[in-house]
């Protein structure tokens, strides 16, 4: 019998449940059933301790998605990490990683909902440090730092619903939509979003985590660790529609959305690249849902799932068949030499643009005009339009230095589409960008929307495609380049392709001042008075007395003798007087 790697196993396992998950939301979507299950895991004298789980369309539609990515990345991580022998070790991890996920989607109960979410934090730490070196640590622990605050404004969310008497959150939604209590959950369950998805100020953990193994890159900013916070607000929408809440995170959102397209044309790693595309494509899904349109948020981060895995599994190709070199300025020519490769990557970044027909170009545009119709203000569609420009700038830029042109990189190269377990599962994920888009529209919406706007505004959304990607085209010709680079424009270079300074300020900007200090007190203190009148003045006066004493002993036995005589007659004295 022909042995079968833990790969295989889990991949078979993982297709077959995300088919059962499928249809189940396909009967679950057309009959509109919501099944709420209640399982008593211990009942002892009067405690009881259930375990609760909500399946409807929208949970089991999003499991069906989650895990036939994680099939196709584990399938795709057999051949990735061949060479690792800790292989089964990943596996392990990114089963565990996908398991969290699966818990977090399907609770309807805070308390359940924060195993899955710590579930998430540890493991994705866990494999953000899987390449054990000074730049993996840095970025798995501002990965992990950073998603320590939402975890405790989750568990103080858990605390407040205390008041209620039970951690169903679903109970309460409807009902105290406008009560205070319920008001200041929903505030600690958004920071708890924010900080799982990135929004400003906590956006520099996303490009960091990219120190991460590519599979798990694929899994993590496509539907799994990154979505959490958005899928969470889903659930929560009620309480952003007409409140403060919902503006502050349309404001944030937007912002975080323009800041990441903008740094993804400054960058020249390729996944930092995608990573800054999918930070874009989160603000462009919490903009949309801080504005009430649940459905929309939910269809955009199912498509976005399927064209972000395709782009860093093809991503991941590259960079493998560039002997583990990411920057893009070595690349060209790929085209000629990856042609299978670069088909899916040219279909995924034609997605992520909102290419007509393809997956993307139906959340995205719908999003758009949805917006063209929707009482918001003029900054916030401002925001919309130029972010989504930006979107097809980066992608022309990243397209025009891979694909195009001369190869770049050393001459003795093993450029290949060899790979044919690692095309496989790209292929499989190739198919679902093209219609992945067209079919979940069918099925989300039960009737098609008939948006009807001015011609102008109709076509403004494929105008801003068209500039942004001619602008992709332009700042990539090097002598154009070149004027980008000068002096002149450095500081702004800078300031724009850095994140606007948020690594540094999330980082050495948050302990800066604490360190500071701790060294002046540790100076003042530990190293000044209290050593100078502790620990060391009194070993200098012991050392002294104990020197007299020596010269005592060793010159005159008769004060020695005398003082002997003297410490037992004080001896006697002090009995007696007791």
């Amino acid at each position: 019998m022909k042995y079968l790697s833990i790969c295989s196993i889990s991949f078979v396992n993982l297709i077959l449940v995300s088919i059962s998950c499928f249809f189940l939301s396909l009967n679950f979507l057309l009959n509109d059933m919501v099944y709420f299950i209640e399982w008593e895991v211990v009942s002892l004298n009067s405690i009881s301790v259930v375990m609760t789980f909500l399946f409807d369309w929208m949970s089991l539609l999003f499991m069906s998605f989650v895990l036939m990515i994680a099939s196709l990345v584990i399938y795709y991580s057999k051949e990735y990490m061949s060479s690792d022998i800790n292989i089964n070790r990943f596996i392990m991890l990114v089963l565990m990683f996908v398991m969290s996920m699966m818990l977090l989607i399907i609770s309807p109960n805070l308390v359940s909902i924060l195993l899955g979410w710590d579930g998430l934090g540890l493991v994705s730490y866990c494999l953000v440090i899987y390449f054990q070196n000074i730049k993996s640590y840095n970025a798995g622990m501002l990965t992990a730092l950073s998603n320590r605050i939402g975890d405790v404004a989750l568990l103080l969310a858990i605390a407040w619903m205390l008041n209620y008497g039970s951690w169903n959150y679903i109970f309460y939604l409807e009902i105290m939509q406008n009560e205070f209590e319920m008001m200041i959950i929903g505030s600690l369950v958004m920071l708890a979003a924010m900080t799982k998805s990135a929004q400003i100020p906590f956006s520099s953990w996303l490009p960091a985590a990219m120190a991460a193994p590519t599979p798990v890159s694929a899994l993590v900013h496509s539907s799994t660790l990154v979505t959490a916070g958005v899928y969470l607000l889903i659930r929560f929408n009620i309480l952003l529609s007409n409140s403060w809440m919902g503006q502050v995170l349309l404001l944030l959102s937007g912002l975080t959305m323009f800041m990441a397209g903008l740094g993804a044309n400054f960058e020249f790693d390729l996944k930092k690249i995608i990573a800054l595309s999918t930070l874009s494509q989160l603000g462009l899904m919490m903009s949309i849902l801080s504005m009430g349109f649940y459905k929309l948020a939910m269809f955009h981060l199912l498509t976005h799932a399927l064209f972000k895995a395709l782009l860093f599994m093809c991503a991941g190709a590259i960079i493998h068949n560039m002997n583990n070199s990411q920057d893009i300025r070595l690349m060209g020519g790929l085209s000629i030499h990856m042609p299978l490769t670069s088909a899916c990557f040219n279909v995924s970044n034609l997605a992520l643009c909102g290419m007509p027909f393809l997956a993307g170009f139906y959340s995205k545009d719908l999003i758009l005009e949805i917006v063209s119709i929707s009482n918001i203000n003029m900054f916030s569609f401002f925001l919309y339009f130029f972010s989504t420009g930006l979107t097809v700038c980066y992608s022309f830029r990243l397209v025009f230095y891979s694909m195009t042109g001369e190869l770049n990189c050393s001459s003795l190269n093993m450029l290949n589409d060899e790979g044919w377990v690692m095309l496989r599962g790209m292929l499989g994920l190739l198919i679902m960008s093209i219609i992945g888009g067209s079919m979940l529209n069918w099925l989300i919406f039960p009737t098609p929307d008939m948006i009807c706007l001015p011609i102008y505004m109709k076509m403004l959304t494929l105008f801003v495609c068209l500039v942004g990607g001619l602008i992709g085209y332009l700042i990539s010709l090097s002598n154009l380049y070149s004027i980008n680079k000068s002096y002149n424009f450095y500081h702004l270079s800078n300031f724009m392709g850095s994140m606007w300074f948020m690594p540094y300020i999330s980082t050495y900007g948050i302990i800066y001042f604490p360190l500071n200090y701790g060294q002046i007190v540790c100076k003042s203190f530990d190293q000044g008075w209290s050593e100078y009148f502790g620990g060391q003045y009194l070993y200098k006066k012991l050392v002294n007395y104990s020197q007299i004493l020596l010269l005592i002993h060793n010159n005159s036995l008769k004060i020695y003798l005398m003082l002997f005589v003297l410490w037992i007659f004080i001896l006697l004295s002090f009995l007696m007087i007791l």
